[in-house]
């Protein structure tokens, strides 16, 4: 695999300092209490402003240039010790108490009084606390609309799909990624392509641990026909562990847009999580008898953790058997159906990825799918 030498590290994409971000307020004279808030902080690549007590507004007499003020900062994070400081101030959003006591029995009177979202108590709430801080850096918005693909049988086609919808998605001026959950299809940069492509594949990340920066994750990816792809390279490693493949897919969630994952059919711990944070999942299966049995028993593996599973049928159903049987069969819902396209399978051995074409069936039915999807107020369509 080539890398260029100015290309994203896993380190700077882990805990690095996302530029333009949000700064959150930190207001606490306990300098142990503020020692772990600083720590976190830096964590999710926050710089904070740190005051005693509730700040002069931006522009009154007495307030520094460039300062934040008590409801002009993006998130405000008050120390226990501060919380008698803080209560005549202005009820806002987004301001949490922190104390590092589980037993403090006043502490919920004080969130109270100060109109706190929360209370977080450390270091049980670490987590948490770095999650919120990096979600104001990073400026997170609403997350992108994030599609799993799953075949139900061998050869059901769904990396194909996967490959066509993400790149239907970027052709139409939405900011994709396509993330590769297979590490046994042979990778996505191959269908699209790409192997040689510069930038960070799956095990670069498998040993991350904490927050993923979701910025420094797109901006470390290959860029693929308008869109980011995090594939697999030719090395042995098929095994990412849970945890990192949770913050990667949550990274390319925070970053808006469209998410398109192409899942295996083994459901392991590890797909589990990334199941957890789909929108929708669509499950590839032919138009066959065989294929139909055996997508019932990956069906029931994706249903015990996605939110919403839909089929989709590929290819004629012999028989009297239509796409409305099929998706009865395996009680979901029909996504639609896609027509076997002649001579797709030579162009993409050709070199041209699936969907490039858009007049053909493949590419027709991802559009049509992602007018509904993207045009809905939920996201996901009817």
């Amino acid at each position: 695999m080539v890398r260029s030498k100015s290309c994203e590290t896993p380190e700077s994409v882990v805990g690095g300092v996302v530029p333009g971000g949000g700064r959150p307020l930190i207001i606490t004279e306990d300098p142990l209490l503020l020692d772990d808030l600083l720590r976190l902080c830096a964590a999710a690549g926050a710089e904070p402003h740190v005051h005693h007590g509730v700040p002069e507004q931006s522009g009154t007499s007495g307030a520094s240039v460039g300062s934040v003020g008590w409801e002009s900062a993006p998130l405000v994070l008050v120390g226990a010790d501060a919380a008698l400081r803080v209560r005549g101030a202005p009820r806002r959003d987004g301001v949490f108490l922190v104390g590092r006591d589980p037993d403090d029995p006043l502490v919920w009177q004080r969130a109270v009084e100060i109109g706190a979202e929360e209370v977080l108590t450390l270091p049980d709430a670490e987590s948490r606390l770095v999650d919120r801080i990096a979600d104001v850096v990073e400026g997170a918005g609403r997350p992108a609309l994030t599609v799993g693909v799953i075949g139900g049988s061998g050869g059901a086609g769904a990396s194909t799909l996967a490959c066509a919808l993400a790149l239907r998605a970027a052709r139409a001026g939405e900011r994709t990624i396509l993330i590769d959950g297979d590490p046994l299809g042979g990778g996505m940069d191959v269908l699209l392509g790409g192997e040689a492509a510069e930038g960070l594949r799956w095990p670069d990340f498998a040993a991350s641990r904490g927050r993923v920066g979701a910025g420094a994750l797109e901006e470390s990816l290959p860029e693929l026909h308008a869109l980011r792809v995090l594939s697999w390279d030719r090395g042995d490693r098929v095994v990412v562990p849970p945890d990192a493949m949770r913050s990667v897919v949550a990274a390319a969630r925070r970053r808006g847009g469209v998410v398109v994952v192409d899942l295996p059919r083994r459901v392991d711990e590890a797909v589990a999580e990334v199941l957890a944070q789909l929108d929708l999942v669509l499950l590839v299966v032919p138009g066959e008898l065989r294929a139909v049995a055996a997508a019932g028993r990956v069906a029931a593996g994706v249903r015990m953790v996605a939110r919403d599973v839909r089929v989709v049928v590929r290819g004629r159903c012999p028989g009297g058997l239509d796409a409305e049987a099929v998706a009865g069969l395996l009680g979901a819902p029909l996504a639609g159906e896609v027509p076997v396209e002649v001579g797709l399978p030579g162009r993409v051995a050709e070199g041209e990825p699936p969907g490039a074409q858009g007049r053909g069936a493949l590419a027709r039915f991802c559009d049509r799918f992602w007018e509904r999807a993207l045009g809905s107020a939920t996201g996901v369509p009817a």
